[in-house]
């Protein structure tokens, strides 16, 4: 037997962005497993890494991050499981994001358009149907999946290096992307300056990310887990460009992942900036961003949404119901370890057929995950919507198909709908 080991892993003792030192403590989730370490349901219990998972903020670039950092190699393995492509709402995004870009700036069929982190090559496909060349880099299995599906593909962490082998064979890029991707990689600022080696003079880059003000109104902190090293306010984000001599140019919210940013940066003067970086700024300081009010009663709130949730499965269970959770996406693994759901309040996870993950663990647990039809053929009486961020649709999706039971949605604050 291969012994475990966390490789690189580390504690993260300063701002990814600024170098500042003096942290201020936000919220600590616990010691959790990475979101992929899914062991095979036939298997026997066994040692399990777990790391820390703390989110802090730092007062001076406004960043928050969280405060260790764990090997890439662990964290999205060749084994990476997750397909973009399968989530209708990202295809929905990345078909209107080709759209909006053509409108941003002038391509022209011999523009190169390279998305980092480009996984199945989801957000590539709208911009090779629109005629422009393509480039993907990724690293996991998923790239073979582009690849047959037509998309160029570099397998590849993302880095400086990389940066110099993608333009020495296909050239500069007109526009890179990077949709929740860019605040998963370490080294910030060799990241920024592997994308501006990438780009033409004039290119733009555009990022997607989880958008700290939606996490922290909608109390979404299932989605603090040890991919996301950073959780970007445009604010903060400001000072990171300005670093390298690139700015903002434009801001968009966008609803995938429970609420996210979409920002366009540029090499400083090179396009005018658009009336939305100010608003969201005006915005953000209202928040309370810059006083500090933002994240103010963020750790209680998160404490009393796990009593509450911990309380309704208690109860729920006592009085003998069965409860299935629907879905296994990444964000489920920090609720169900920082909360305590175990086997002893779910009975299983389902997932639809085709989905990687089925008969796999979820991550510290011992609860299995399996296929959805096991839901209609058994006809729990309560499902846990762990994508609950999409619970309408989800609930009334599972009710066409079959469901009768009742659904649990887990958060901003425990509830159970009909879902009709």
């Amino acid at each position: 037997m291969t012994e475990l080991s966390p490789l690189n892993s580390k504690p993260i003792t300063e701002c990814q962005i600024c170098g500042n030192q003096d942290l201020t403590s936000e919220l600590f989730l616990g010691h959790v497993p990475s979101v992929n370490s899914m062991p095979d349901i036939h298997s026997a219990p066994t040692i399990e890494l777990r790391f820390p998972l703390e989110l802090k903020n730092c007062e001076q670039c406004k960043l928050v991050q969280i405060g260790y950092d764990v090997d890439q190699r662990i964290l999205f393995p060749h084994s990476y499981p997750y397909l973009s492509g399968s989530t209708k709402i990202l295809r929905d995004n990345f078909n209107q994001l080709a759209d909006e870009v053509a409108g941003v700036i002038d391509l022209k069929s011999t523009d190169l358009v390279i998305d980092i982190g480009a996984n199945d090559g989801t957000l590539l496909t709208p911009f090779k149907k629109a005629g422009y060349r393509v480039l993907g880099i990724e690293p996991s299995q998923a790239a073979d999946v582009a690849r047959a599906n037509g998309i160029e593909m570099m397998k590849a962490y993302f880095n400086k290096q990389t940066a110099f082998d993608a333009v020495k064979k296909y050239g500069k890029a007109k526009v890179v992307t990077a949709a929740n991707v860019f605040a998963h990689m370490t080294n910030t600022h060799e990241i920024v300056d592997g994308i501006k080696d990438l780009l033409d003079n004039n290119g733009l880059f555009i990022s997607e990310n989880h958008y700290l003000i939606a996490l922290i109104d909608t109390l979404q902190y299932d989605t603090i887990y040890h991919e996301h090293l950073r959780y970007y306010s445009v604010t903060s984000l400001v000072h990171l460009f300005k670093q390298h001599d690139m700015e903002v140019i434009r801001v968009k919210r966008i609803p995938t992942h429970g609420g996210s940013v979409r920002v366009y940066a540029a090499r400083k003067g090179q396009f005018p900036i658009d009336a939305s970086v100010a608003e969201i700024l005006k915005a953000e300081d209202h928040a309370g961003i810059n006083n500090g009010n933002l994240l103010k009663n963020f750790k209680k709130r998160v404490a009393n949404s796990k009593i509450e949730l911990l309380q309704l499965l208690a109860e729920l269970k006592k009085e003998g119901h069965r409860i299935y959770g629907i879905g296994a996406p990444s964000r489920a693994s920090t609720l169900i370890n920082y909360v305590g759901i175990n086997e002893d309040l779910v009975d299983c996870v389902m997932e639809i057929s085709t989905s990687h993950k089925i008969n796999k663990f979820i991550p510290g647990t011992r609860v299995p995950v399996l296929d959805e039809k096991k839901l209609y053929e058994d006809q729990p009486e309560y499902a846990l919507l762990y994508s609950w961020h999409i619970a309408d649709e989800l609930a009334h999706n599972l009710r066409k198909r079959g469901y009768r039971g009742k659904f649990i949605v887990p958060l901003p604050e425990p509830r159970i709908i009909d879902g009709e």
